[in-house]
């Protein structure tokens, strides 16, 4: 396949194609992914989350500032939250991250969540297995910062860093949040602003009272505006991938990681042959009929649904 040949030649207009193409979630996407999997996982994957308006995107720009003079090849995927009414998202990352979109050897991507559970797009992952394949050494993926999302990137990275501000609230609330419980770093960013240094100590505190296995959590202060700091967390970083290859962390969380995702990926095809096969929805809207006339409950009809998905020889019974 050609498209695939090029995606393995680090082409970018054919890594963004191949990309929609698994976001669109058909035989096409599947396909492209069958053929570059002997070339999947060698980029160490990064999850940049945290609260909205912290700096996520500036500090992304920063980490790749840093990783570029070192020869790194670097792939960004950020995943911008969808309109609940049109589907539509703002994708304006670009907007903030302006010191590396037009370096060849950086690959970003914005993607819309697309209703997908907890914020993190369906075809986030697949996006990240594209751009190892293509030759990313580091694949940065930003997360929405809301709901559940962290929980995601959690099962999509190798590395997870928190990233707060003094104007994100307090360690306490992060800690409430669950926030805390996913971060491998934790990075204070506009650590030039007033209640930075209140905030550290109370990550910290909360650390010790609540968290102990946390305690030895880094916690980093940056400017990512200004670049400041960032050298430390991008050495922070390679330093905690490094420790977690030696200790047999890093094939374990991946172990770990590789399970969810294959339960994501069975829950959207039967999700796909329920709903958006040729025929499935008028099905669903007959059944919807028959619970209403009180014909059926919503139990048997669901139950009925599930049994045609899974009915090979289901094209002939819709």
């Amino acid at each position: 396949m050609e498209l695939v040949e090029r995606v393995l030649a680090g082409d970018q207009w054919a890594i963004s194609k191949a990309i929609s193409a698994v976001e669109n979630g058909g035989p096409e996407g599947r396909a492209i992914m069958k053929a570059v999997f002997p070339h999947v996982g060698g980029a160490v994957r990064i999850g940049i989350t945290g609260p909205p308006g912290v700096g996520k995107s500036t500090l992304c720009d920063a980490i790749t500032g840093v990783l570029r003079p070192a020869g790194r090849r670097v792939g960004i995927i950020s995943v911008d939250p969808s309109s609940a009414f049109t589907g539509g998202a703002l994708l304006g990352d670009r907007i903030r991250m302006g010191r590396v979109a037009e370096d060849p050897e950086v690959f970003m991507r914005s993607m819309a969540t697309r209703g997908a559970f907890g914020g993190l797009s369906r075809a986030t992952q697949d996006a990240a297995d594209l751009l190892d394949a293509a030759g990313c050494q580091t694949l940065l993926i930003e997360t929405v910062g809301v709901g559940q999302s962290e929980i995601e990137v959690a099962r999509a990275a190798d590395c997870v860093g928190v990233v707060l501000s003094p104007e994100s609230g307090d360690g306490i609330q992060a800690m409430k949040s669950g926030l805390m419980e996913i971060a491998d770093l934790v990075v204070i960013n506009k650590a030039d602003r007033v209640g930075a240094d209140k905030l550290e100590y109370d990550i910290r505190s909360a650390f010790e009272l609540g968290l102990k296995s946390r305690r030895e959590t880094p916690i980093l202060l940056t400017e990512a505006h200004r670049s400041k700091g960032v050298p430390e967390l991008v050495g922070a970083i390679d330093q905690f991938v490094a420790a977690c290859r030696a200790d047999g962390r890093f094939e374990a969380r991946r172990r770990c990681n590789m399970e969810s995702r294959l339960r994501q990926i069975a829950e959207f095809m039967i999700h796909h042959s329920l709903f958006e096969v040729n025929g499935a929805s008028r099905r669903v809207e007959a059944l919807a009929q028959r619970v209403l006339e009180r014909r059926q409950s919503s139990y048997d009809a669901a139950e009925e649904l599930v049994r045609e998905a899974l009915d090979p020889n289901r094209g002939a019974n819709s």
